[in-house]
C-alpha cells in the first residue's frame, strides 16, 4: 500500500497527478464536496454562533468510505484541493469527515496540473487556512439564509416553486432594469451626412459631417447647398499612436472573449477550461489575477523570440483593478508557452488557442500607428468634412492577437491615400441618412459578466452558476427575435441632383440576448419593493469585501453574520405577515362587446388575459398569453384577440383541427395530440394546410422504429437531447451511437444498458432502508427487510416497484402489534 494519500477534487485531475508521483503516492478523488448543508432544511443553527449542520450526502457516502479506508492506510494524506476558498474548505471538509490526525496531514496548492508544479507543491506543503475556510462558510451560509428565508415568501405571495438568492436576485434585477430602459426608450432622430470624394490620380476616400441635421428639410437644404460647389483639403494633421496589448486572460474576460470569438456560453467556456486545466494544459482557471510568475514570463519572452523575433518581446507585469483581487494567483495561461496547439476535442482546442494567443501578445511591443485627420471644405458653405485613417507603422502585438469588444463600430479608420493642404478633390456622391438613436443594448452573458464585476458583485466561482441558475428558474431567457424591419429615409447628391429614397433595416434583434420573462419581471418587482437593501447594488458589493476581509483574517465571520441577521430576520417575518400577494396585475381597459374589466396578471400556469372579475355573476373568462407577448408590454387590443381561440382550421381524415395556445406555448390539436407550432409559426395564421403537414411529421416521428420483447419503441428529441421510448421508458441516446440509424443491437443495447442501471438504482434505495432482494422459486424473487420476507408474484418485476410500494407490501406482511396484544389478552 502506498505510503502517502493524495486526496484531489476530481478523477481527471488524479489521472494526470498520478503520472508525475512515484509508486509511493495513490491519487484519489473527492469528486468536488464531500459534504454540505443539507437540502431539505436550513441547516445553520441562527441561535448558536450560525454553526453549520454539514452532513455527506447518499451519493457521497460510498466515496467518504473508500477515502476513510484509503486514509487509515496511508502514513500522510495530502490534501490538494483547489486553490481557492471553495476549495480550502473542501480540504477542511475531507480532513473532518474522514477523521484526519493533524499530525498525518499535510495541505498543498498548485496552480497548475504540471509534473514541475506538483512536485513543487509537495516540497512546500503548509496547513489548512482557516481564514479562507471562513470566507466560504460565510458566503455558504449567508446565501442559505437569504435563500432559505426569502423564498418561502415568494411561494405565499406570488407562486410555489419560486427562488431567491443574494447574487442571482441582483443580476436578475440588472436584466430587469435593462429592459425597462428599453421599453422607455424614444429613439431622437437625426441625419448623418457622409461624401466620398475622389483625388486628382483617381483614389477614393471617404469623410463624414461632424454634426447630424435634426429634420429631413434641414439635411436636404445641406445636400443642396453643395450642388455646384468645390472641395479641397483645408487641413491635414499626422500623429503618432500606439496600442498596448490587454492583459492575460481573468476568469471573467476569458469567458467575454469566449462569447465574442468563440460564441461559447460562460458556462460552455468553463466547462472547456475545467478540462484544459485537468489535462494538465492551462493553470487554474478561476482567478481574478491577471499576474503571470516570473517563470512565465521569462518563458513567454523566450518563444516570442524564437518565433517573432526580439523586436516583438516587451515583458511586462500587469496590476490588478478588480476589488478583492487574489494577487497570489496567476492569470490563465498555457502552462507550456512553447505548445502552440494542443491534440484535444475542437472546442478545447479554440479555447486553448484563444489563451495562448493572449497570453503571448500580453507580453509583446505595442503596435506603433500613424493616425491622419483631413479636413475638407466647400466652397459654398462653412462647414467641413472629416476624414479619419491610420497606418500600422509596427504591427507589435497585433501579429498575434486582437481583443474583442461589444460595442458595434459603424465606422473603422481606414488607409487613406497621400493628400496635402490645398489639394483639390472632387466629390462622387454625398448622403444624408436619417439614423435613430439607440436604445440599451440588453445584456449577453459575457457582458452581464463584465457588469457584475465592475460593480463588485461575485467572484469568479460565481459567474457561470449566476448566469445558470437565473435561466433555469425561469426568471431569465435568451431571446430569439431575429429582429423587426424599420423604415428609413435616405437623400442622395449625385451628378448636382438630390434624389430621395425609402431604404429598410433591421432593428431590436435580442438574439441569444438576456430578456427578463414575466415571473423574472414580477418576482424582481417584489423583492425590491419589501428587500430593497438585499437587492441594493452597494449592499451586495460590500458583502463581497466583508468576504474578502474574513479571506484576510481582518474580520470575524460570524459577527458579520449576526449584524446581517439581525435585520434581516424580522423584515422577513413583517413581510410575510403583512404584504399583499403579487401577480404583476395590469388593467388594460375595457371589453367593447361586454363593457367588463380587462387585465393581465400572472396565473396558476404563467401569464393570461382576463375579461371580468371575481365578484361578477357572470364568471370571469381566461385566455393564455402567447409566448412573445408580456404582461409589460401587451395591448389591449392584443388580449382580446387571444379570446378568439381556439381556431378551428377544419377537417383531416374526418376528424377536427384547432390551432389554441396552451401553458407550452401556441400548438395545433388533432385527434387528441397536441403538436406544437414551429419558430416563427402564428396561432392566428396558421392555415390548415400548414396543420396538416405537422400532423404527419408528428405521425411519423411517432411511428414506431423497431419492437424489443413484444413492445413498440419510438425515437424523438427532447429539451435534454435524442431518445427513444420503450415500455413508457424514456432512454436517452449518446453520441457514440448513430441515432438517425439506429440497428435493433443499438436498441436492445440501449434498453438492456437502462433497466440495469435503474434496477441498480432501485436496489441502492432499498439497500439505503435495509431492504434487498434475493431470487426466489421459478423465477420470482423476494423482498426482505429484517425477519421480514415477501416472495413477489411471477408477474411482478421487482425492479419496477417503487420504494413506496415495496415499503407497502412490507408494512402489509409485518405483524401488528396492536393484534399481537390483543391475542395476549
Amino acid at each position: 500500500m502506498a505510503k502517502n494519500l493524495v486526496i484531489v477534487e476530481s478523477p481527471a485531475k488524479a489521472k494526470t497527478i498520478e503520472k508525475f508521483l512515484g509508486k509511493d503516492y495513490k491519487v484519489a478523488s473527492s469528486y468536488g464536496h464531500i459534504s454540505d448543508l443539507p437540502s431539505k432544511e436550513l441547516g445553520v443553527d441562527v441561535d448558536k454562533e450560525f454553526k453549520p449542520k454539514y452532513i455527506v450526502s447518499k451519493d457521497k457516502k460510498e466515496v467518504v468510505k473508500q477515502l476513510k479506508s484509503l486514509a487509515s492506510k496511508a502514513d500522510m494524506v495530502w490534501l490538494a484541493s483547489d486553490e481557492d476558498r471553495e476549495g480550502e474548505a473542501i480540504a477542511w471538509h475531507l480532513a473532518e469527515q474522514l477523521k484526519l490526525d493533524h499530525s498525518k496531514v499535510k495541505r498543498i496548492v498548485f496552480n497548475a496540473i504540471t509534473k514541475n508544479a506538483i512536485l513543487k507543491a509537495i516540497e512546500n506543503p503548509r496547513g489548512i487556512d482557516y481564514n479562507l475556510v471562513n470566507a466560504q462558510q460565510a458566503r455558504r451560509v449567508l446565501d442559505r439564509l437569504v435563500g432559505y428565508e426569502l423564498s418561502p415568501v415568494l411561494w405565499k405571495k406570488i407562486k410555489s416553486g419560486l427562488s431567491a438568492g443574494r447574487v442571482q436576485s441582483v443580476a436578475v434585477r440588472l436584466i430587469v432594469e435593462r429592459e425597462r430602459e428599453i421599453n422607455g426608450f424614444t429613439p431622437e432622430v437625426s441625419f448623418r451626412v457622409v461624401a466620398e470624394f475622389k483625388t486628382g490620380d483617381g483614389k477614393v476616400f471617404k469623410a463624414r459631417l461632424p454634426k447630424s441635421f435634426a429634420t429631413r428639410e434641414e439635411a436636404k437644404k445641406f445636400l443642396e447647398s453643395n450642388i455646384g460647389a468645390d472641395f479641397k483639403v483645408a487641413n491635414l494633421e499626422t500623429k503618432p499612436a500606439k496600442k498596448t496589448p490587454a492583459p492575460p486572460f481573468t476568469t471573467s474576460t476569458l469567458q467575454q472573449e469566449a462569447s465574442r470569438k468563440l460564441y461559447f456560453s460562460v458556462s460552455k467556456t468553463m466547462n472547456m477550461a475545467q478540462r484544459l486545466y485537468e489535462a494538465g494544459l492551462i493553470t487554474y482557471m478561476r482567478t481574478d489575477s491577471v499576474n503571470l510568475s516570473p517563470e512565465a514570463i521569462a518563458a513567454t519572452k523566450e518563444e516570442i523570440e524564437r518565433e517573432f523575433g526580439s523586436k516583438y518581446s516587451k515583458p511586462r507585469n500587469f496590476s490588478q483593478k478588480t476589488k478583492g483581487a487574489q494577487e497570489a494567483h496567476e492569470a490563465i495561461r498555457p502552462t507550456d508557452i512553447s505548445r502552440h496547439s494542443v491534440p484535444v476535442d475542437r472546442d478545447q482546442a479554440r479555447l486553448y488557442d484563444l489563451i495562448w494567443k493572449r497570453t503571448i501578445a500580453s507580453q509583446m511591443s505595442d503596435a506603433l500607428l500613424e493616425r491622419t485627420q483631413v479636413k475638407i471644405e466647400a466652397s459654398t458653405h462653412k462647414e467641413q468634412f472629416t476624414a479619419n485613417g491610420e497606418v500600422l507603422k509596427f504591427d507589435g502585438f497585433l501579429k498575434v492577437y486582437i481583443e474583442g469588444t461589444d460595442e458595434e463600430d459603424e465606422e473603422q479608420a481606414g488607409l487613406l491615400p497621400a493628400l496635402a493642404v490645398g489639394d483639390a478633390v472632387f466629390n462622387r456622391y454625398m448622403t444624408a441618412t436619417q439614423r435613430f438613436s439607440r436604445a440599451p443594448y440588453r445584456y449577453t452573458e459575457a457582458s452581464l459578466v463584465k457588469k457584475l464585476e465592475e460593480l463588485g458583485i461575485g467572484r469568479p466561482s460565481t459567474y457561470a452558476p449566476t448566469i445558470s441558475t437565473i435561466q433555469n428558474r425561469g426568471y431569465i431567457e435568451k431571446g430569439s427575435v431575429e429582429g423587426t424591419e424599420r423604415k428609413y429615409l435616405q437623400f442622395t447628391l449625385k451628378k448636382e441632383q438630390v434624389e430621395e429614397k425609402t431604404l429598410s433595416e433591421i432593428t431590436g434583434s435580442d438574439k441569444g440576448k438576456l430578456v427578463p420573462t414575466d415571473i423574472g419581471m414580477i418576482v424582481n418587482d417584489f423583492l425590491v419593493n419589501h428587500f430593497e437593501n438585499i437587492l441594493d447594488y452597494n449592499f451586495t458589493a460590500k458583502v463581497e469585501q466583508d468576504f474578502d476581509d474574513i479571506a484576510s483574517g481582518q474580520e470575524d465571520w460570524t459577527l458579520i453574520m449576526k449584524n446581517f441577521y439581525k435585520d434581516f430576520h424580522p423584515q422577513v417575518k413583517n413581510v410575510e405577515q403583512n404584504a399583499d400577494r403579487e401577480t404583476g396585475e395590469r388593467i388594460l381597459g375595457t371589453d367593447p362587446e361586454t363593457g367588463r374589466q380587462v387585465s393581465v396578471r400572472l396565473g396558476r400556469f404563467g401569464p393570461m388575459v382576463q375579461i371580468g372579475v371575481a365578484d361578477e355573476e357572470e364568471k370571469p373568462k381566461f385566455a393564455s398569453l402567447l409566448p412573445e407577448q408580456t404582461i409589460d408590454s401587451i395591448t389591449l387590443e392584443e388580449a382580446l384577440g387571444l379570446f378568439a381561440l381556439p381556431r378551428t382550421l377544419g377537417e383531416y381524415e374526418g376528424k377536427t383541427v384547432e390551432a389554441n395556445v396552451g401553458r407550452y406555448g401556441p400548438y395545433v390539436r388533432y385527434n387528441n395530440a397536441f403538436i406544437s407550432l414551429g419558430k416563427g409559426e402564428d396561432v392566428f395564421e396558421v392555415t390548415l394546410e400548414q396543420a396538416i403537414e405537422l400532423i404527419k411529421a408528428k405521425q411519423k416521428a411517432d411511428a414506431p422504429i423497431a419492437t424489443y420483447k413484444g413492445k413498440d419503441v419510438t425515437k424523438g428529441k427532447g429539451r435534454f437531447g435524442p431518445f427513444i421510448k420503450w415500455d413508457g421508458i424514456f432512454i436517452n441516446v449518446n453520441k457514440k451511437y448513430d441515432f438517425d440509424n439506429l440497428s435493433q443491437s443499438d436498441i436492445g443495447q440501449l434498453i438492456e444498458d437502462k433497466l440495469k442501471k435503474e434496477a441498480e438504482k432501485v436496489v441502492q434505495e432499498w439497500a439505503d432502508e435495509g431492504i434487498r432482494v434475493e431470487k426466489a422459486r421459478w423465477g420470482r424473487h423476494n423482498i426482505i427487510k429484517g425477519k421480514t420476507k415477501v416472495e413477489l408474484p411471477k408477474e411482478v418485476d421487482a425492479a419496477k416497484l417503487s420504494l413506496e410500494e415495496v415499503k407497502d407490501i412490507l408494512d402489509k406482511k409485518t405483524p401488528k402489534k396492536k393484534k399481537a396484544t390483543k391475542k395476549k389478552k
